[in-house]
């Protein structure tokens, strides 16, 4: 393809992560299982965006009441603004997609309640210009139903639904990537 590659495409001097509110008395509320998934997969997510050079912050709703964003994830944050609005965008403090001077209009969301902070925010990223991905294996809700239909709505609504491998590999781009070897190790890491 002559280096091409799709709009749709993710793009690691573009992109931004956002972690919504991973925080200790919200990841006690899920499940075992989806809480250790949750907790490894926006690990991995962090660390992979940090070894490619992709701003991360981490909001925390309520920090007082609910406890810190947890520790498995506050080394990959650079910054961790406090809120108390549902949505995240507000606290943020970014601009505009079309006001912003440095290029990232592309923001990859993972956190939680899918159905209530992730999709909030999400509305409130699409509302201003970004090109917005929810990452289905690294959001979560207490119940299946509230995730699985957050991700119906904000699909309609014209965010892009990935999975956590598909963001990272499409930050590296290419096996020739000088991250590829390390990215690669990072991924095989995550239990299946």
């Amino acid at each position: 393809m002559n280096g091409l590659r799709s709009h749709e495409l993710l793009y690691r001097r573009s992109s931004r992560l956002l972690i919504v509110d991973v925080q200790e008395k919200l990841v006690a509320a899920l499940e075992e299982s989806a809480r250790q998934n949750l907790l490894e997969t926006c690990r991995v997510l962090g660390s992979g965006a940090s070894l490619l050079g992709v701003p991360v912050v981490a909001t925390e709703q309520y920090p007082q009441g609910l406890g810190p964003t947890v520790s498995s994830l506050i080394e990959y944050a650079e910054a961790r603004p406090s809120k108390k609005r549902f949505s995240a965008v507000e606290s943020t403090g970014w601009p505009t997609a079309a006001e912003a001077t440095d290029d990232r209009f592309q923001i990859v969301v993972a956190g939680m309640e899918t159905h209530v902070c992730v999709q909030q925010t999400v509305l409130d990223l699409l509302a201003l210009g970004f090109q917005t991905y929810v990452v289905a294996d690294a959001v979560a809700s207490r119940r299946a139903t509230d995730h699985r239909v957050a991700l119906e709505r904000m699909a309609n609504s014209g965010a892009i639904i990935t999975t956590a491998e598909s963001v990272l590999f499409e930050w590296c781009e290419s096996a020739d990537c000088p991250e590829f070897k390390q990215l690669s190790s990072l991924v095989k890491s995550r239990p299946v």
